[in-house]
């Protein structure tokens, strides 16, 4: 089952930041779901998927968000950097 949000905007937003009224609001559901996936509250996978796009996609597009694709503290990854 899937479900449907709306969420009111200004009529002037997407002409503000010199795009479509599409083109705003698929970005507007991308950073959402790039927010709850920096947020761990869903995957990757489950992100790019409800996306409609593979998850190394949604992955490699994180940088545009400045969120980080591995999350560990830096003792963990130094860690697994030893253990490669």
């Amino acid at each position: 089952m899937s479900l449907k949000m709306v969420i009111d905007y200004p009529d002037n937003i997407p002409d503000a930041l010199q795009e479509t009224r599409s083109e705003f609001e698929k970005n507007a559901k991308l950073a959402m779901f790039v927010k709850l996936f920096e947020m761990k509250k869903i995957s990757s996978g489950m992100a790019a998927s409800i996306l409609g796009m593979e998850r190394v996609p949604f992955l490699l597009l994180l940088h545009q968000f400045n969120v980080a694709v591995v999350d560990l503290p830096d003792d963990e990854l130094l860690d697994d950097v030893k253990n490669a």
